[in-house]
């Protein structure tokens, strides 16, 4: 990626970053964006590493350093620091119907030649009786521990 982005920083924003760089009050993300942006400031103020340096330096890749300045340049110190919150607010796959299924099936007899339901036996049982097109182990345990179901 060509380096299109130039970060120039004011005094009040290298202050401020230099700040939140040594409170130790931050999170490692934000300490990282933040230290980078310290060293691609091309301003009056700063004296401005190459990209691949940086990354080298904080373990990130120039991709990463690209769309951070990007980010700075286009919405401003904030919007560098903070990851956005996404737009639309994920729906859950499964609901309290899958759930309840789900555990009446775990309650019942374990088929032919087993002598209890395990997690996985669950997942393909669940499938079989096209209760769900597709399931993970991990989703039925965790919906097993939600609801405080034990498979013994």
């Amino acid at each position: 990626m060509a380096n299109r982005y130039k970060v120039t920083l004011t005094k009040a924003e290298r202050e401020e970053l230099t700040e939140l760089t040594r409170s130790g009050n931050s999170t490692a993300a934000k300490f990282i964006h933040a230290r980078a942006l310290l060293l691609c400031d091309a301003g009056k103020h700063g004296d401005p590493w190459k990209v691949a340096d940086v990354a080298s330096a904080l373990g990130v890749t120039s991709r990463t350093l690209e769309h951070l300045k990007q980010r700075f340049v286009e919405e401003g110190l904030e919007a560098a620091l903070t990851r956005k919150a996404p737009r639309k607010p994920r729906e859950p796959t499964f609901d309290g119907e899958f759930d309840a299924r789900l555990t009446a099936l775990a309650c019942s007899q374990a088929p032919a030649g087993h002598q209890r339901w395990t997690v996985r036996l669950l997942a393909d049982k669940l499938v079989e009786l096209k209760i769900v097109e597709a399931v993970s182990t991990m989703t039925v345990q965790r919906s097993l521990k939600k609801t405080n179901c034990v498979l013994t």
